[in-house]
């Protein structure tokens, strides 16, 4: 392994959160030591397969050998092994993989899927991002991220709209803004857009950006300027993106169809002060900032550094 610089491989499977989650340990790597960054996308598994039994990897046959080899995504986990096993190199998966970890040389596990923590396994809480951290954040200006129906959660517009006007009209010297994503129902948008014709419109220091609107840098910049931001409960990549950002969160109540691992994950951020659901922020609990800086990209990069990078980390 070159003392000067590292060559990672990024592997990943066309899905954006995934990719978010690459690109957050990538850059936080490249802080610490000289990276090389090539990106790939996952072959089909079929393909995968071949390359395991072949210890051929195409996709890197033109590239310079791996140090390290990322994958994001269940896709992705045949094509790390593939790649591995053709050129080398340490290979790492985030999130939970759907191999054993002990065939991985390291994987970075949100701690609220209970995975044992091992010398393959690493917990991290939440998932990786690419927020930073800031403590310049803007009194006047809130955010609402808006997210929508999932697994683990139904859908009521009538419940968001009108926690969204509760928030809103009781801080009207905040300045918010809106945002949607995939997942929110267009009835949402247009009882939203109903509202804000109303005569008693209650909603005026709100601005909607839907979703489709956004860059990828819309978020980020918000959140670095946001000093309020609440999230709708079911979408915990967000969550942990308002927490690194250094932000005082709020939880949104959406209602529940099971109670899973990830809504067991978001009520112990609440219940150890690291955000505030809308019903006790109704009875009087403030938002405050997270009790201590989050910034798991940082860390994890380090972790993968002093297990494996000691020469180029020094």
């Amino acid at each position: 392994m070159s003392s000067e610089t590292t060559v990672l491989w990024q592997i990943h499977d066309d899905k954006p959160g995934h990719q978010n989650q690459l690109r957050g340990l990538t850059i936080a790597l490249a802080e610490l030591i000289p990276l090389e960054v090539h990106t790939l996308r996952a072959p089909a598994r079929r393909s995968c397969l071949a390359s395991l039994w072949s210890k051929t990897f195409p996709l890197g046959k033109h590239l310079p050998v791996p140090d390290l080899i990322l994958g994001a995504g269940h896709a992705t986990h045949l094509a790390v092994l593939a790649a591995r096993r053709s050129f080398g190199g340490q290979a790492i998966i985030l999130m939970k993989p759907s191999l054993p970890p002990a065939l991985f040389d390291l994987c970075l596990i949100p701690e609220h899927d209970e995975v044992a923590a091992s010398d393959r396994v690493a917990l991290t809480r939440g998932v990786l991002n690419v927020i930073q951290p800031t403590q310049h954040h803007d009194e006047k200006s809130g955010l609402l991220l808006i997210g929508g129906p999932s697994a683990a959660h139904s859908w009521s517009d009538e419940q968001m709209l009108k926690q969204i006007v509760a928030i809103t009209s009781s801080n009207l010297q905040i300045h918010w803004k809106l945002t949607t994503s995939r997942r929110t129902p267009q009835s949402f948008l247009s009882e939203l857009a109903f509202l804000s014709r109303l005569a008693n419109n209650k909603i005026t220091n709100l601005d909607v950006t839907p979703h489709q609107e956004t860059t990828a840098l819309w978020v980020p910049q918000q959140l670095e300027q946001s000093a309020q931001v609440w999230v709708s409960e079911e979408s915990v990549s967000m969550v942990y993106e308002a927490l690194t950002s250094g932000t005082a969160v709020g939880v949104l109540d959406v209602p529940e169809k099971r109670r899973g691992r990830v809504a067991a994950g978001v009520e112990t951020l609440i219940q150890t002060g690291w955000a505030t659901r809308f019903g006790d922020w109704q009875l009087g609990s403030r938002l405050t900032p997270p009790p201590t800086q989050l910034d798991e990209a940082r860390r994890c990069a380090e972790i993968v550094c002093q297990r494996f990078l000691r020469q180029s980390a020094a």
